[in-house]
């Protein structure tokens, strides 16, 4: 760590390096040891990646269908009071303040989804 300087207590200068110079500095050090690992035989990156990458989908899915779930029985609602299309559906949806999974506004593909999933 020699190499990012030192702070002098009597001085208020500091002779520490800038900060586009300490990131430079990092930079090499991780790139060297990274060179490094991979010399050693090292296997880099995650070996379960693909496992993992199953999982969080089957989450989200399971996600999607649970908040599609409680979301039909607005639309079913709103289907009986006559509006049937996504568009109109999605206004209503709106109008009555239903956010969607993510806190924002509807629209008629959200709607589509919704339904699809819900069934």
């Amino acid at each position: 760590m020699a190499e990012l300087g030192t702070v002098d207590p009597s001085c208020s200068t500091s002779t520490r390096p800038r900060p586009e110079k300490e990131r430079a500095l990092i930079s090499e050090r991780t790139k060297a040891a990274l060179q490094a690992a991979k010399a050693a035989g090292t296997k880099l990156g995650n070996p379960k990646l693909a496992d993992a990458r199953v999982l969080g989908n089957k989450a989200m899915r399971a996600r999607a269908v649970q908040f599609a779930k409680s979301v039909m029985p607005h639309v079913r609602e709103i289907r009986r009071s006559g509006i049937t299309s996504n568009n109109g559906i999605a206004a209503a949806l709106n109008q009555r303040g239903v956010k969607t999974d993510r806190g924002g506004k509807w629209t008629h593909v959200q709607v589509a989804g919704v339904i699809l999933r819900a069934v």
